[in-house]
């Protein structure tokens, strides 16, 4: 699959390691248009995928775009491509924190997902995910021998599904949680999951896993 990611951030890379060991083509776009990373070098032992940069403003390749940028900088990226994400599955991972960081910048009652899917074209798929994952355990892709658990929400089916094969096919394990608008739910989790990182030394290492 082809996929483009906004942001050569740590996010946009460690959810680029996982697209890579999944086989997948995909594009870094970013404004210093700086090099993925150590994503090229993976590359090498991955069959099939590739790593490219590109500068904003570039050709959005492939049906998925991960808009992997800190809140509101999704909201205005998705805005100012516009049309372009028309037809494209768009994932939006960030946690909406507010400026002084002890809480969501979100209205009640809504989500930044669903803010970002408000601002796309008709025929855009919307889909939150990856937003309660840390950069390096996605390197890594597990937390103490266990894959990661990445929480899917979408309103399309079959859109929801594209996302939860990609990370399938990068090691980890999809969970669906239904409509859009458990994205609230999701973001309130990936906020109390960064605040506990401090006050018990876990240095952005831990991870949510739902066992039964």
């Amino acid at each position: 699959m082809q996929v483009t990611v906004i942001g050569a951030g740590n996010m946009g890379r460690g959810i680029g390691h996982r697209l890579v060991a999944g086989g997948h083509a995909v594009t870094i776009v970013d404004r210093a248009r700086r090099r993925p990373n150590g994503l090229q070098k993976s590359c090498a032992a991955q069959g099939g995928a590739t790593v490219e940069a590109a500068e904003p403003g570039a050709e959005l390749r492939g049906e998925v775009v991960i808009l992997a940028v800190y809140y509101p900088g999704t909201l205005e990226i998705a805005r100012g491509l516009g049309e372009s994400l028309a037809g494209k599955v768009v994932v939006d991972i960030s946690n909406p924190l507010n400026k002084t960081y002890d809480g969501l910048a979100t209205a009640p009652g809504t989500s930044a997902a669903e803010e970002v899917a408000a601002a796309l074209p008709a025929g855009a798929g919307a889909v939150k995910a990856f937003n309660t994952t840390f950069s390096s355990t996605l390197v890594e892709g597990q937390v103490a021998g266990q894959p990661l658990d990445v929480f899917i929400a979408a309103d399309d089916e079959e859109v929801k599904e594209t996302v939860a094969q990609l990370a399938r096919d990068g090691g980890l394990r999809a969970i669906d949680v239904g409509p859009l608008e458990r994205a609230r739910q999701l973001e309130g989790l990936g906020f109390l999951e960064i605040t506990l990182q401090q006050p018990l030394g876990l240095n952005f290492r831990s991870a949510w896993k739902l066992m039964s």
